[in-house]
């Protein structure tokens, strides 16, 4: 009997809840439809979601959707990025309901509410009170450059690069910065996290000479969703490196859809072919959670563009008595460009990113992203034609031709121990350079809220490695037992870092935000093959002597809080303090004000901001230590680097570096009077003491002074090391001007202008020589060390574009307009150099692109670089009389202009940069297929 209830039972409660389904099942009904784009093409990956709650579902592969949901109203919001949002009100009363849904393209920014500014809450860009630059993915790839530095040059006034001739170890990453400040000045996060420095330590006559920064090439382009950049001093926000702003690069994040990339190019000479295929997909994890990931490879080819070699200038330098000039005579006959080869190297790059987050509560995600380049770069050493450089018959058969108009054996004078014979046919030779880099960052976190705290915890780690080989070459010091392939060694950087970050909005005036850091970093020297630093070392890059190499590390925590309040509606306040202290230099305390005021309707906004900043000295800053091969005037020269923990540095007077300390303004006025139109205008003012230097090659002529002893105890004929040497200022104005729909025949009109204007870059007094530099008569600061510092970026550039969309087509012309830059370069031109500047003058970069969408599908996209074919020009200016007497002969400018750019060998740029590429037209094709 009791089997039989229970079985009764158990039907009923079966049937009951059979009925209750069925009972639900009626009260529910469907909310289905197509989401398509202005062109009518359905949208596959559009979100829709039921306003303030978690409930959604996304499109399908045809741009349909179905959502099930009970009786009643529904305010349901439609959204796809890039394109505007659409809230639509929608009733369920028991029956399906068809809803088509159109959106448009979005008119507003894609990253309105920026992070990077203040740290106690995010805000738009009208409500903040600093200066802030957004890039999108779309500008970055409308500029058709190949990686993400040189995008930016052509993007952003205020940032510059540019590929120097003469390349060596910064073939693998070219030295960037923001408003003429270094490029270890501006600090780099990524998703709000700092990114590793560069291992490398830039030592060329090159713009960032004596510092390090972050390989921003490293990132690939595909993953970027959009790049803040705060124009404004930050130490306190961020710590060190942030005196002349923050770049916050934002990674793509909710998945959307799986896109292939393909990239080709090539220059209008038919060479330095690039080759670019990237692959970014993902999937979401719920109804908020998200992985995202980004495979890139590229190849880019040599760019050759070698100069004619000015026989009197090449005289001038390696000639002598009249049969060595015959030779090298004969030799231009054969070998106009000397063989040179000039021209930016080969690369072979694989770029690997990924981001994610997953819920692991309501309120609380697990984050995070990784990220790691492979590079391989080749390059070439200036060639070493037969009266310059011998090679002991290790690079070159006696078999070899040489030109007809030359004669090796009977004209050039061997030293007694080598085999006039031997040199039969000989032509020179041409060392390579060879870079090995990997860079990986990585960051792991939880972020969520509790009672209105927002609170994120991380772990970040960094780090950068390369190693270098050089080929082709030889150590005259080991005369025929020398290898002819070296390993000069390398540097490693690493560092780990944590950060906790708490903010709350404690009322709708009030916001806080507190939070700590601690960061250990490392720098690692690696020695080099004996071979490849013995004596003299490697011709053309010496290697890294055992004795220098090493690994040196150190610790920092800092500290900071963030106050944000709103007097009124429109009258902001924020505040911040923050305080530092490293294990090897002590403690540094900083703070910041800002405040922003909006009237006449927000259309109106005054903004300013005073802080205080610093920058600690760099690892590689402290402990490298090396010998270097330079060329000056006409002669390869070693010339030592003594960190300033050394013996060298003690006997010379050199005091350990400390922190450069700043003092930041900014005033601004952003006008929005409609819309579509934005005006923004800002001044800055930035004051930088203890500025740390690399200092002038400094030599003496003296051998029994204290330098002197120094340099022959040494082997090398200069020395230099760091110092906080200067106290600089930089002034200057930013603008930018968006006008955005403007109607034009069928399509839409964007125009936007933006310029930087440096209205100071200056050195303020005269820095102190230590005491044995001041007895030897040098100067840890000569004017070709101010000049590389005050003029060797453009005073002024302007970025006017017009982007024009109509039906498929998205046309976007950019003309970048580059101020001159100068340059005294003492090394090459001697001391006619302190009274006459090497100036490049103004020029007009226009780019061209033209894309067309076949379907929402595939597009295509057609670049022209430079499309005038613009290249660098550059005279000598007279400074005084002097000057103008030295090169009032047509010969003598003539021949001062050959020793600028090595006989001519440089002529585009000189021996040391210019403020755009010398490649001319380039020409790339770009065809993006989603699905």
């Amino acid at each position: 009997m009791i089997k039989y209830r229970l079985l009764i039972n158990s039907l009923c409660t079966i049937g009951f809840l059979i009925c209750l389904s069925l009972g639900n099942a009626q009260a529910q009904s469907l909310l289905k439809g197509i989401v398509r784009d202005a062109l009518k093409e359905p949208i596959v990956g559009a979100t829709i979601a039921l306003k303030g709650t978690t409930t959604g579902t996304t499109t399908d592969a045809n741009g349909a959707y179905t959502l099930r949901l009970a009786n009643g109203s529904y305010q349901v919001v439609y959204s796809f990025v890039g394109l505007t949002t659409v809230t639509k009100t929608v009733s369920i009363a028991g029956s399906d309901v068809t809803l088509d849904v159109a959106l448009d393209a979005s008119s507003a920014d894609l990253a309105e509410v920026v992070v990077v500014g203040s740290r106690a809450s995010q805000r738009s860009l009208i409500d903040s009170p600093v200066p802030v630059d957004i890039i999108s993915a779309n500008d970055l790839r409308t500029t058709g450059q190949p990686t993400f530095d040189r995008s930016l040059q052509y993007r952003v006034p205020s940032f510059n690069t540019v590929n120097t001739p003469v390349n060596d170890a910064t073939t693998l990453l070219d030295p960037w910065e923001l408003r003429n400040m270094g490029p270890s000045r501006t600090l780099i996060l990524i998703n709000g996290k700092r990114k590793n420095l560069s291992s490398l330590l830039y030592v060329q006559f090159s713009p960032g000479r004596g510092e390090t920064g972050v390989d921003i090439s490293a990132i690939p382009q595909q993953a970027i969703k959009r790049v803040e950049i705060l124009r404004d001093g930050a130490s306190a926000q961020y710590g060190s490196d942030a005196i002349a702003g923050v770049m916050n690069i934002i990674l793509k994040d909710k998945f959307d859809y799986t896109s292939v990339n393909l990239n080709t190019g090539v220059t209008s000479k038919g060479d330095g072919g690039m080759y670019n295929l990237a692959l970014n997909g993902g999937s979401n994890v719920g109804s908020r959670g998200f992985v995202n990931y980004t495979v890139d490879f590229m190849q880019q080819n040599s760019a050759v563009r070698s100069g004619i070699v000015d026989v009197p200038t090449e005289i001038a330098t390696f000639g002598g008595d009249a049969a060595q000039n015959a030779l090298i005579t004969n030799y231009l006959k054969d070998y106009p460009t000397a063989n040179n080869v000039n021209g930016t190297g080969a690369t072979k790059a694989a770029r690997f990113l990924i981001n994610a987050s997953i819920p692991i509560g309501d309120k609380l995600d697990l984050y995070g992203n990784a990220a790691m380049v492979v590079k391989r770069v080749a390059s070439f050493a200036n060639y070493r034609p037969p009266y310059w450089r011998q090679d002991r018959g290790l690079l070159h058969s006696i078999t070899d031709n040489g030109g007809k108009n030359y004669l090796t054996q009977a004209t050039l004078a061997f030293p007694t121990e080598d085999n006039v014979d031997l040199y039969k046919g000989y032509i020179g030779y041409g060392p390579t350079f060879e870079g090995n880099l990997i860079d990986y960052n990585a960051t792991v976190g939880v972020k969520g809220e509790t009672n209105g705290w927002k609170h994120d915890a991380s772990l970040t780690t960094g780090f950068n490695e390369q190693v270098y080989t050089v080929e082709n070459t030889v150590n005259r010091t080991l005369g025929k037992s020398s290898p002819t392939r070296f390993k000069p060694g390398g540097y490693q950087f690493g560092h780990l870092v944590g950060n906790i970050d708490v903010s709350k909005q404690v009322t709708d005036k009030l916001g806080i935000a507190f939070g700590i850091e601690g960061r250990t970093e490392k720098y690692t020297i690696l020695a080099g093959d004996d071979a490849s630093y013995d004596g003299e070392g490697a011709n053309s890059f010496p290697g890294i002597n055992k004795l220098n190499a090493g690994t040196n590390q150190r610790f920092n925590i800092g500290a900071y809080a963030d106050v944000s309040y709103d007097v009124t509606k429109n009258f902001l306040l924020n505040g911040t303090a923050r305080t530092e202290s490293y294990s090897d230099f002590g403690t540094a305390n900083v703070w910041k004000l800002s405040s922003r005021y909006k009237f006449a309707d927000d259309k109106v906004v005054l903004r300013a901001s005073a802080s205080t900043g610093f920058r600690a000295p760099t690892l590689h800053q402290i402990y490298a230590q090396s010998v270097q091969a330079a060329f000056v005037g006409g002669t390869i020269q070693l010339s030592g680097l003594f960190n300033n923990r050394s013996s060298q540095a003690s006997l010379l007077g050199i005091p350990p570096l400390k922190p450069e300390k700043s003092t930041n303004y900014t005033v601004g006025l952003a006008l929005n009077p409609t819309k579509n139109l934005t005006i923004t205008l800002d001044y800055f003012n930035i004051n930088v003491t203890d500025r740390i230097v690399y200092s002038s090659s400094i030599s003496s002529s003296d051998p029994n002074s204290t330098l002197g002893k120094i340099l022959t105890q040494a082997g090398v004929k200069t020395v230099q090391f760091f110092i906080n040497g200067i106290n600089t200022v930089n002034a200057g104005l930013d603008y930018v001007v968006s006008y955005r729909n403007i109607s034009l025949g069928a399509g839409k009109l964007g125009l936007n202008v933006a310029g930087n204007i440096m209205l100071e870059n200056k050195i303020l007094g005269t820095p102190a020589d230590p005491p044995a530099i001041k007895e030897a008569g040098s100067s840890i600061l000569n004017t070709q060390i101010k000049s590389l510092l005050t003029e060797s970026r453009p005073k002024y550039k302007v970025i006017f574009g017009g982007d024009y969309s109509i039906a498929r087509w998205n046309i976007n012309l950019n003309n970048t307009l580059f101020g001159s830059t100068s340059f005294q370069d003492l090394d090459n031109g001697g001391s006619a150099m302190e009274n006459i500047k090497a100036t490049f003058t103004p020029a007009v970069v226009t780019d061209l692109s033209v894309g067309y969408s076949f379907s929402k599908k595939v597009s295509a996209t057609i670049n022209v670089n430079n499309l005038l074919n613009v290249l660098p020009k550059w005279d000598l200016v007279a400074l005084n009389d002097a000057g103008a007497q030295a090169i009032a002969k047509p010969a003598d400018k003539a021949l001062l202009r050959g020793f600028l750019g090595f006989s001519g060998r440089y002529d585009i740029l000189g021996y040391n940069g210019s403020q755009f590429s010398q490649l001319g037209t380039t020409f790339n094709a770009n065809v993006n297929v989603k699905f």
